[in-house]
């Protein structure tokens, strides 16, 4: 390889790094949020949550409850297979 190709493929590799950088701290989340993301908190310390359809606000606690006994179908629609459990 001759000098002027070397002399581009780092100055390529350089510039894509810089842009790189620059562009992750305009995307990257503030230290805050992610924070807060991380801390857990209680189902009942949640805001309610509009439900559309009609259903107005919801608690969380509901909604929990609801997918508890509800669960969703699969996706591919099949139905999952009930296993017995039979004595010898």
């Amino acid at each position: 390889m001759n000098r002027k190709s070397l002399i581009f493929c780092a100055a390529a590799l350089a510039a894509s790094l810089v842009l790189c950088a620059a562009g992750f701290q305009l995307a990257a989340m503030p230290k805050e949020t992610l924070n807060a993301a991380r801390a857990a908190v209680p189902a009942q310390a949640l805001p309610d949550v509009t439900v559309g359809g009609g259903f107005g606000k919801v608690s969380v606690v509901e909604l929990v409850g609801y997918y508890i006994e509800n669960p969703p179908a699969p996706a591919d629609g099949t139905v999952p297979a009930v296993k017995r459990f039979r004595g010898c």
